[in-house]
């Protein structure tokens, strides 16, 4: 027999494909036994058509073309015989799909199949329109799928279910033709058609409102039965699994329970009583039973309240976490995190199997209990857990101590209830984990320090001792050597020593040593010897005795090749030398940064705040909260909205005195370098008062960081510091405070402004629909014009009473947003009433950006949600 003709059977084909031992030999066994299918083909040989069509199946599961053969399906499909029906619609369900257009052609031939007196075929029909049915062919046929879903065999009936959920999918408007025969369907004793009406139930409450509301009404009644009995049944050889009775059906009425029970109180009320059966009768040592269970704690925690319910729920989760295997573990810390939005204090009772969780070798679920512990936090626990997480982070792995720091400095930037134990729990995170800490974390611990002026000593003594251990730990070190150039004095002379603290004895000279070890060290980067450099230069002011060894520490850099470290230790050497009358106003102690401020330009970079009337934005106490990007110079304000110009040298000379993370290198030479007020904006940072009036003079004429100008009419920057003298900083004292260029941006205290009742603003209609009219009235306290207080006001112009009334509001990051609760919840109807709110607003940008805000208003109107949305920028332009 010839091997590649249509008399060759389907296993001798893949026998002689199998046998290739290389790919071109597999590919010319196909491309032979393919001419010879064309050859049958084209002969139109009927006797081995189905075989043909057989083996072009396996050759397209192969990934070879076969559409070659696809009238083929279409020939068998329309042979009357059940055998060559059956291949000819697997061919059709395999080789085609609903985009091909041949498929119009196959309509016909489905439509007879469906009417058939063969169920089998009957059956063959309804399969392959379940799989390839196009939204043509879905309307052609629906009513034929619609008969058959009363039809005497189950197996058909099934079968048309299945297909009905096809339709339904591609046509949602014939959704409901399917609604009375399926509640009639839904009381079936057959398990294998009730399965399948279930789905097709859920998919038509998904499409349909009307459905949902019609099933709510007519069938959770009856579908709370169907559970009870399958809950009670007896043992059934033909539905048992692992002892427990049609574990699927159970689960797909729990979650069909779950559809009809969601936003309907009724409904829920009316399978209360089940779900408790099945959460306490399901046994927990089988995973059919362990599947069960979670689909009953889903349908809980997603019907309407049931506090005790819940309480069960959560507490079969808890059991779930105890348990060995890692998926089940898994899952109940997922619905976890969403019962804590819905009954957080009966997850607080697991705490400590969650805490136990963060400590498993599996990852995955490390990761997920400890965003699950970062939820859980609050103001009542977050000593204890902070503890429990911090003492987790001396034993954890190195891949995970990234994760974790980030959830642990998270919390206590936002949850501290005190500075001291802010200071105390950072330092702890910075010696185990600082090589992993952003840059944001160390730059808002400055901040707080800053502010923390009754415990700059006991800080600056507990860095000192920090850096002694964790000498590696790179954030550590910045944060120690920062302190220790602002308040080395107090180190030296233990000011502010505190009950808890021990006795140190640390002399100026040890002081000197600890940042001398720092910028010798090897893997000191640039940011961290920079800053090194920088607290040399202030501690030589602080510590006069040391101030040559300073400076040759300080020379040490100069054959640099790093051009920063190279340009700061030739300029300091110059201050350190040849200006001691100026060194001292360079490098006095930096101004207490205000806290808030400084939240609102990390806030900056990112997305809008939004307050909604359910609760007030989280109150930060220590004002600095996780970022994504925020560098150090945000204290000043040099990153605010206007750029600095490209060649100025300010920025730079600034940074210095901060420390911070270095920018690029400074001018291009035989360029002019412009730069506005930049004496005034020097000397009042350094808190020496403003300079002369306008003299032409820049502060790249006082202090220049980059390379030498070119230009000959341009001083070099040592000739700068060498002409200027005291009498030009006490020149500078003289001048009015009026004309200080604020560098601090509001660090600062407010200037005093007379007092007056502020201007009136009329009020303006800030939203209208059909429906709903809000009206905003504007007042301003005396002293602060950047506050706007706005009172919104809200009326219901329908008949209709609206419910669960939610205001909701969004502003750029130049505004900061605050809502007060609503007066009230529900609105009454046809004016009669109305809805008061208070919003306060300030405008960091007053007087160069007015308000602008966009507003979402959700309500239920006969149970029904409903949602409006707009944007409001009429406001007076000088708010």
């Amino acid at each position: 027999m010839n091997p590649f003709s249509s008399e060759t059977r389907l296993r001798d084909m893949i026998r002689a494909i199998r046998a290739c031992k290389t790919a071109a030999e597999e590919r010319a066994v196909v491309r032979k036994e393919c001419a010879s299918i064309r050859a049958a083909v084209s002969d139109n040989d009927n006797d081995y058509r189905h075989r043909n069509l057989a083996k072009l199946m396996f050759i397209h599961m192969l990934g070879y073309p076969t559409h070659f053969g696809q009238m083929e399906c279409l020939k068998l499909i329309a042979a009357p015989g059940f055998p060559e029906k059956r291949i000819g619609y697997l061919g059709l369900m395999l080789l085609l799909d609903e985009r091909q257009e041949v498929l119009m052609l196959v309509t016909n031939s489905l439509k007879q199949d469906l009417n058939h007196t063969n169920q089998y075929i009957v059956g063959l029909a309804l399969c392959a329109l379940g799989n390839i049915s196009s939204a043509e062919m879905a309307r052609d046929l629906a009513p034929e799928v619609e008969r058959l879903l009363q039809f005497r065999d189950p197996n058909v009936r099934k079968k048309a279910a299945l297909c009905s959920i096809r339709i339904i999918k591609k046509v949602p408007d014939l959704a409901e033709n399917f609604v009375n025969p399926v509640a009639s369907l839904l009381k079936e004793k057959h398990h294998g058609v009730l399965l399948t009406v279930i789905q097709l139930c859920a998919e038509l409450c998904t499409v349909s409102e009307e459905a949902l509301e019609y099933f709510r009404k007519k069938c959770t009644e009856g579908l709370v039965k169907v559970l009870k009995d399958a809950v009670n049944s007896p043992y059934a050889p033909e539905y048992d699994i692992s002892g427990i009775a049609d574990p699927f059906l159970q689960i797909r009425l729990l979650r069909i329970l779950r559809i009809l029970g969601h936003g309907d109180a009724d409904a829920s009320d009316l399978m209360n009583d089940i779900l408790a059966q099945v959460a306490t009768k399901t046994e927990s040592n089988k995973n059919a039973g362990n599947a069960i269970l979670y689909e009953c704690v889903e349908t809980i925690m997603s019907i309407e309240d049931s506090g005790g319910l819940r309480v069960l729920a959560i507490n079969i989760l808890g059991r779930f976490l105890s348990n060995r295997d890692n998926n089940i573990r898994y899952v109940a810390l997922n619905m976890l995190m969403k019962a804590i939005s819905v009954d957080g204090q009966a997850v607080q009772r697991h705490r400590a199997t969650i805490l136990e969780c963060v400590k498993d070798s599996d990852a995955s679920i490390r990761k997920r209990a400890l965003e699950l512990v970062y939820l859980l936090v609050n103001e009542t626990n977050v000593k204890p857990l902070t503890k429990e997480l911090v003492d987790y982070l001396e034993v954890s792995d190195q891949d995970f101590k990234g994760d974790l720091t980030a959830k642990i400095c998270s919390i206590v930037e936002k949850l501290s209830p005190e500075k001291i134990w802010y200071i105390d729990q950072m330092l702890k995170v910075l010696c185990e984990a600082g090589n992993y800490v952003k840059d944001e974390v160390w730059h808002g611990l400055i901040v707080v320090i800053t502010n923390a002026t009754n415990l700059h000593g006991y800080t600056v003594r507990s860095l000192y001792r920090a850096i002694q251990t964790s000498g590696d730990q790179e954030a550590v070190v910045r944060v120690a050597v920062w302190c220790i150039g602002e308040y080395g004095d107090l180190l030296v002379n233990n000011v502010g020593m505190l009950d808890l603290e021990e006795p140190i004895t640390v002399t100026e000279n040890d002081a000197v040593d600890v940042i001398e070890a720092a910028i010798k060290r090897h893997t000191s980067d640039l940011t961290t010897r920079a800053m090194c450099l920088t607290a040399l230069l202030k501690l030589s002011s602080r510590f006069p005795s040391c101030s040559q060894r300073i400076k040759e520490i300080v020379n040490q850099s100069k054959g640099s090749l790093l051009l920063e470290l190279q340009q700061r230790s030739i300029e300091f050497d110059s201050i350190i030398e040849k200006h001691q009358n100026l060194r001292s106003a360079l490098v006095e102690r930096m101004p207490v940064l205000d806290e808030a401020t400084y939240s609102v330009r990390r806030a900056g970079s990112l997305p809008a705040d939004t307050s909604t009337s359910q609760g007030n934005p989280l109150q930060i106490p220590n004002g600095v909260p996780k970022t994504i990007d925020a560098p150090l110079l945000d204290l000043l304000d040099l990153g605010a909205d206007e750029p600095a110009p490209q060649n100025s040298s300010a920025p730079n000379f600034l940074q210095d005195l901060l420390g911070g993370d270095i920018l690029s290198s400074a001018s291009q030479p035989g360029t002019t370098q412009p730069q506005k007020s930049g004496t005034d904006v020097l000397l009042d940072l350094l808190s020496t008062g403003p300079s002369p009036a306008q003299n032409g003079s820049s502060t790249t004429d006082i202090l220049s960081l980059g390379p030498d100008n070119n230009n000959s009419n341009s001083k070099t920057s040592l000739n700068a510091l060498d002409s200027l003298s005291l009498s030009t900083v006490t020149q500078a004292q003289s001048v009015p405070a009026s004309s200080v260029i604020d560098l601090l941006d509001g660090f600062g205290p407010n200037p005093t402004v007379p007092k007056d009742n502020g201007p009136a603003y009329p009020p303006i209609t800030a939203f209208e629909s059909g429906s709903l009219s809000l009206v905003f009235n504007f007042s301003k306290q005396p002293g602060s014009p950047q506050i706007t207080e706005i009172e919104a006001k809200f009326t219901n112009k329908s008949s209709g009473i609206y419910t669960d009334f939610i205001f909701q509001a969004a502003v750029p990051k130049f505004l900061q947003l605050h809502l007060e609760p609503a007066s009230s919840n529900t609105l009454p109807g046809s004016g009669s009433g109305s809805i008061t709110q208070k919003l306060r607003v300030t405008n960091n940008q007053h007087g160069k950006k007015s308000l602008v805000m966009r507003i979402r208003i959700s309500y239920k109107l006969n149970n029904k949600d409903m949602l409006e949305e707009g944007q409001i920028s009429n406001f007076p332009r000088d708010l």
